[in-house]
């Protein structure tokens, strides 16, 4: 096998091969060269080439979101790193691991004015786990370059080392380091750095290892409820007359159906449920804006819970966020291992077990009560809004509202379903999905910076079909997603072109003014079509029910090519329909 000869580069890549990481996601460079070779010619590792440092960190975050396994991206230095940090952001935030490893300059050639150069030491140290900065190995004197004449202060440094014999000490520190990253970023779900310094030369091959780093097992520990809060939290449950329960972002399938079964049998509580849930059952309240927009103070203070269970990530409805903040309930429990958002500002109980754990001793120590028309007295209000939903449907005029519609029933079962941030996922959190897709979406920060990207790491590591819809601007501001030699011909972008930020139509301000249409709806006149010609996805458009209709018929089907539909939609329409909507469904 064919190895970089720098050792630092060896003991990263058998640590990672050591811990089981399979998925290698590199950016070209020059500084990155020992990893690269590294990581490139060992079986044990798929790589992946992607320039764009922005793309390739969100393509990773795809696969690392559906692998639930560590993925490794690898850049060069300067830069490069820089455009790593939204999706660090959104990994740090949706609780997603991923290992940066980025090649470095040594200490001595940072700030002297030297290209691709800058302070990479701790760069993303408010958004990341764990920060590595290794230490550059001792230089060889038979291997030094002659001509190589390093600062007087350098060459001292190095001699000393050598006479105390440090190396050794270095090895072990980089080991350490390396372990210690690689282990939280499994243990608590997340993005670690690793900074690696390399000296010149940088291109160098061996045959065979000169280090054998030793792997620092991962100590995991049963985690367990708090006797005495359990009981506190059932002798609360008990008196309590109206219970909530919210759910944010959850993987599918983690709940267990039985749990499901008897929360849905109590009719004391009322179980919301959004999109990126994944949890569906017929007792459940999904599209939670439908409920709530409509309601009069007098019906809010009615649906105030006593007691708020929350689990899962990011909350999408701004609605049931300013409902639950105006009518705080008088306790709230978050139930994850890790971390707990006041996001209502009224956190009592930070239940640090997962929900399966939390509900299956919970819930088997729940006594008879009384019964409740909590649920009974909703259920009505769910029945009335969806028939009005309907009527509505019959009623309006094609647009972004009409088009979700079609395109929600006609996704094709088990199949997964990634969705653009801004409208894309709130048009979708209004309508009953088919409780057999998967869905997803990069709501840590909720940004448009990487939806595509992440899509596309998505359909690369699943066997299932992935499906993306997205509005333009996501789509467009994206764009180098498509840039990428490993998208799957099954893979399906649905772009909704509405000719700029639509969602800002919805908010408050002054609307069809050249101000607006400027800086905050920015308006277009871009299409999808040049882009999909240069990457040879197979695209359509259309701009009518029937024209949709008709071109969704086969447009899952089996492909040679990867496939793009471009839906556009009047600008100008969308905005009072979407509004007017809330009001219909009283």
């Amino acid at each position: 096998m064919i190895y970089s000869k720098i050792p630092l580069a060896q003991t990263v890549v058998e640590l990672c091969k050591l811990k089981n990481i399979k998925h290698i996601v590199i950016s070209p460079g020059s500084r990155n060269a020992p990893l690269t070779i590294g990581f490139t010619n060992d079986n044990d590792f798929t790589c992946y080439s992607i320039v764009d440092e922005r793309c390739a960190a969100f393509f990773a975050l795809g696969i690392a979101q559906q692998t639930k396994e560590t993925v490794a991206m690898v850049c060069t230095s300067g830069s490069a790193l820089l455009n790593y940090y939204p999706a660090i952001a959104e990994a740090f935030y949706s609780d997603i691991q991923l290992v940066i490893l980025s090649a470095d300059r040594p200490k001595h050639l940072i700030n002297v004015g030297d290209g691709q150069a800058i302070n990479q030491k701790n760069v993303f140290e408010n958004h990341i786990l764990y920060s590595a900065n290794l230490k550059l190995d001792l230089k060889d004197e038979n291997n030094g370059s002659q001509k190589e004449e390093l600062p007087i202060f350098k060459s001292l440094e190095n001699k000393l080392e050598r006479i105390l014999g440090l190396q050794q000490g270095i090895q072990s520190f980089n080991e350490t380091e390396i372990n210690t990253a690689l282990n939280l970023a499994k243990l608590k779900k997340g993005p670690v750095h690793i900074n690696i310094p390399f000296d010149e030369p940088l291109y160098e091959l061996t045959e065979t290892l000169s280090v054998k780093p030793k792997v620092e097992s991962l100590d995991i520990y049963p985690l367990k409820i708090d006797e005495a809060e359990l009981v506190d939290c059932v002798d609360e449950w008990y008196v309590a007359k109206r219970k909530m329960i919210l759910v944010g972002v959850l993987e599918p399938n983690l709940v267990e159906k039985k749990l499901l079964e008897e929360l849905a049998d109590d009719d004391g509580i009322l179980v919301f449920t959004e999109t990126t849930s994944n949890l569906h059952h017929p007792k459940f309240f999904p599209s939670i804006d439908k409920m709530i927009a409509p309601l009069s103070e007098e019906e809010l203070k009615t649906l105030q819970p006593d007691i708020l269970i929350t689990f899962g990530g990011m909350i999408v409805s701004k609605k049931i966020k300013a409902f639950l903040r105006e009518y705080k309930p008088k306790q709230h429990w978050h139930i994850d291992k890790k971390k707990a958002n006041d996001t209502f500002f009224c956190l009592t109980k930070h239940i640090e077990v997962s929900p399966n754990q939390f509900f299956s001793e919970f819930l088997s120590r729940i006594p008879q009560v009384a019964k409740s028309s909590y649920f009974d007295s909703w259920s009505l209000v769910k029945k009335h809004r969806s028939k009005k939903h309907i009527e509505y449907l019959k009623e309006i005029p094609f647009s972004d509202f009409k088009v979700f519609n079609q395109l929600l029933k006609a996704m094709p079962n088990k199949t997964i379903l990634q969705l653009g941030n801004s409208s894309a996922i709130r048009y979708t959190q209004l309508f009953n999905l088919n409780p057999s897709l998967e869905v997803f979406c990069n709501r840590g920060t909720s940004g448009i910076d990487g939806s595509t990207s992440t899509a596309i790491g998505c359909a690369v590591a699943s066997i299932k079909q992935t499906i993306f819809v997205t509005g333009d601007l996501s789509f467009f501001y994206d764009s180098n997603a498509l840039w990428n030699n490993y998208i799957p011909n099954n893979f399906r972008i649905i772009v909704i072109n509405n000719q700029g930020g639509g969602i800002f139509r919805i908010l408050p301000g002054h609307k069809n003014t050249d101000n607006f249409d400027n800086y905050f709806e920015t308006t277009h006149h871009l299409t999808a079509k040049h882009l999909s010609d240069m990457y040879h996805f197979e695209y359509s458009k259309v701009s009518n029910e029937t024209e949709l209709s008709e071109s969704l018929k086969g447009f899952f089907d089996i492909s040679e090519t990867p496939k793009l539909l471009e839906v556009f939609t009047p600008r100008i329409k969308n905005d009072s329909i979407l509004l007017e909507y809330f009001n219909f469904i009283k």
